[in-house]
């Protein structure tokens, strides 16, 4: 099988354009949440609370923040997922870039292999974003999720 593997720059591109739909989808979820939550915090009298209030407001805080992130994880791994999963074979991003996500051989993923490939994006970008990075350096334009997944991204 000859393909055209996508390079950095293109999936960098599609990368950023899946962001902002997620972020568009995910402010229809947070926005109203933690403006209700504003309002409430606005409303507080802060300078009459005590110590032990004063924490709880910051562990409460700290608990809503951490909540927010996991889901906000959650819904990117799922949209990658079951985009790259689907008949498709690419996120929002990478259909506009003319980029699909295949196995080895070239057959679509199934969704646990989409799942496995988007989690192990987490190790892509724990040391400096190396695991992305690897994308301009590898003979077939794979991250560190691409090869511990088995997959490609290539031009349709």
């Amino acid at each position: 099988m000859h393909s055209i593997f996508a390079g950095f720059w293109l999936r960098f591109v599609a990368y950023i354009i899946d962001w902002v739909i997620i972020y568009a989808l995910q402010s229809f979820i947070f926005v109203p949440f933690f403006g209700l939550l504003g309002i409430s915090f606005a409303s507080s009298d802060f300078e009459n609370l005590s110590d032990a209030e004063t924490m709880g407001l910051i562990g409460a805080m700290t608990a809503l923040s951490t909540g927010a992130i996991l889901l906000s994880s959650v819904i990117g791994i799922l949209y990658w997922s079951l985009m790259e999963s689907s008949k498709y074979q690419a996120t929002v991003g990478k259909l506009a870039l003319g980029l699909k996500v295949t196995d080895m051989d070239g057959n679509s993923l199934d969704f646990v292999k989409a799942l496995v490939r988007n989690i192990c994006k987490i190790l892509s970008g724990m040391v400096m974003f190396i695991g992305y990075i690897m994308v301009g350096f590898t003979e077939k334009k794979q991250g560190l999720h691409d090869i511990i997944a088995n997959t490609l991204v290539v031009k349709k």
